[in-house]
């Protein structure tokens, strides 16, 4: 009965991955459904961003149900609206092949050169920043890279527009720095994805659970233009996690944590507690260029796959909120891991027949 009552808080940190994002909606919409968890800080980046802000305009404007009705919606125009597919704005180039060929030849100031964004009609229509602002209770954190200095800037709810919300999901090969008092954005990922440091160091809350899009590993060797862009992508958009994950594990394992003074950034991240759901095993095999093109079969199957993955975790690691990590970082991120096909001893080959 105690259990039952019993208010589990959580911190959640959404991942990047263009239409793939629409798994971490599958995952959301699960967690909304549970009365007993409930949601504190958000930290999201470019489609994690987009999340954070439905979730938040939800529970600021009417509640759980109105969460799960906003991140519906959103989706449903993104689908319809083929973002972030800009390829059909322009006829000419919408026969002109891969995104590779495309960002290799053109700019997004020649081939969209007004700056169209169709995420901004969508989010315009739909959010209420001014009602994200003014809730206490919810707390974002929206990541995007200033264009002059590499670094990550963490928008926060209560300064939250529109516009910082696109600064997040700027790749620049498909739009326009987003310019924010006076200084250029792209895409959160490259820097912060998602910020994980924050939460761990500043968050009254003492859980949280990272939605992971992208894969770790990769079995295969890309050899094709598409495939060895793709993955270039992943690795470049997962150093930042990885980064940060290094810093946290490393205050974890250090012996002066524990004598740190009570609230210092190394003694909050040494006592953090971390959760995962990972896509990974569910994009993996996706059609490359899946991110950019937000196929309605391909989204409901990952929203699908997100709801299974959410209602799975609740079921196994949801008594363990408030009390202990559900996951290692070092031995998930850090500690060496052989790829599914490698032996994990060197077997002898056989001889093989040389014709000189």
């Amino acid at each position: 009965m105690w259990f039952s009552a019993r208010r589990n808080k959580l911190n959640l940190a959404l991942q990047g991955g263009g239409a793939h994002g629409a798994f971490t909606w599958g995952v959301l919409d699960e967690l909304l459904r549970d009365e007993h968890v409930e949601l504190s800080w958000i930290s999201g980046t470019s489609a994690g961003a987009f999340n954070a802000v439905a979730v938040a305009h939800g529970l600021s404007t009417g509640g759980r149900d109105t969460a799960r009705a906003t991140l519906e919606t959103l989706w449903t125009a993104v689908q319809s609206a083929r973002v972030p597919d800009l390829l059909s704005l322009n006829p000419f180039l919408s026969g002109a092949g891969a995104m590779a060929n495309l960002n290799g030849v053109f700019s997004p100031y020649n081939f969209n050169p007004l700056g169209f964004d169709p995420l901004r009609k969508i989010l315009v229509e739909h959010i209420d920043f001014d009602a994200i602002r003014a809730n206490r209770t919810v707390k974002l954190q929206i990541a995007a890279t200033d264009v002059a200095t590499g670094r990550a800037r963490l928008f926060t709810s209560e300064e939250l527009t529109v516009e910082m919300v696109l600064a997040s999901a700027c790749l620049p090969t498909l739009h326009h720095a987003v310019m924010i008092d006076g200084r250029a954005y792209w895409d959160g990922g490259f820097s912060a994805n998602p910020d994980l440091l924050s939460l761990a160091s500043s968050s009254p809350v003492g859980d949280t659970l990272l939605v992971l899009l992208n894969p770790l590993l990769a079995p295969d060797i890309p050899k094709t233009a598409a495939t060895i862009e793709d993955r270039v992508n992943t690795i470049t958009f997962n150093q930042p996690l990885l980064r940060e994950v290094d810093t946290i594990v490393r205050a974890k394992e250090s012996q002066l944590g524990w004598f740190a003074p009570r609230g210092s950034a190394v003694s909050r991240q040494k006592a953090h507690r971390f959760h995962l759901i990972e896509a990974g095993h569910h994009t993996a095999d996706l059609a490359t260029g899946s991110k950019s093109t937000p196929d309605r079969e391909v989204l409901r199957q990952l929203y699908l796959a997100g709801l299974h993955e959410g209602d799975r975790w609740l079921t196994t690691n949801k008594h363990a909120i408030g009390k202990r990590s559900t996951i290692s970082l070092r031995d998930h991120f850090i500690k060496p891991q052989l790829l599914p096909s490698e032996p994990s001893v060197a077997e002898p080959q056989p001889l093989q027949h040389v014709a000189f």
